[in-house]
C-alpha cells in the first residue's frame, strides 16, 4: 500500500493510533508553526526509526488536516496533506482541540501534562 492510501483509506486509523500515542506520554506539547503565509498548531509523532512523522494540524479558520511526512530512499522530505471530515475532527478530545485552538490565537507553542486531556 503506497502512503498516499494510507492516508486518504485509513485516516482514522492513523489519527487513532497519534491520539494513543501522544496521550500515552507523560506530556503532551502542542507546536506553534508557520511557512509563508500560513500558520497552524500541532501535535506530532515521530517514528524515527522508519523516518515517518503523522501530524493534526489545526490552522486559523479551523481547519484540520492530517500530516504524513516521510523521507524517500534519497533522503527527500515528503508530506501527504489531508482534511479532516467532521467525524474525525470529533474523535479529537475536545479539551485538546480548545489547547490547540489557543496555540494558533496566541502564536505560541504549549506543553502540558497528558492527564489534563482525561480529566
Amino acid at each position: 500500500m503506497t502512503f498516499e492510501a494510507l492516508v486518504q483509506n485509513h485516516s482514522a486509523d492513523l489519527i487513532e493510533r497519534l491520539l494513543t500515542e501522544i496521550l500515552g506520554e507523560s506530556h503532551v506539547e502542542i507546536r506553534f508553526d508557520y511557512q509563508d503565509q500560513d500558520q497552524w498548531a500541532a501535535i506530532s509523532m515521530h517514528q524515527y526509526e522508519e523516518d515517518k512523522e503523522i501530524s493534526i494540524r489545526l490552522h486559523p479558520n479551523n481547519q484540520y488536516h492530517l500530516v504524513f511526512g516521510y523521507y524517500d530512499d534519497e533522503d527527500e522530505f515528503f508530506e501527504i496533506i489531508k482534511p479532516l471530515s467532521a467525524e474525525e475532527v470529533e474523535s479529537i478530545p475536545e479539551k485538546l482541540r480548545i489547547l490547540m485552538q489557543k496555540v494558533v490565537t496566541d502564536e505560541k507553542g504549549i506543553r502540558f501534562a497528558a492527564s489534563l486531556i482525561s480529566k
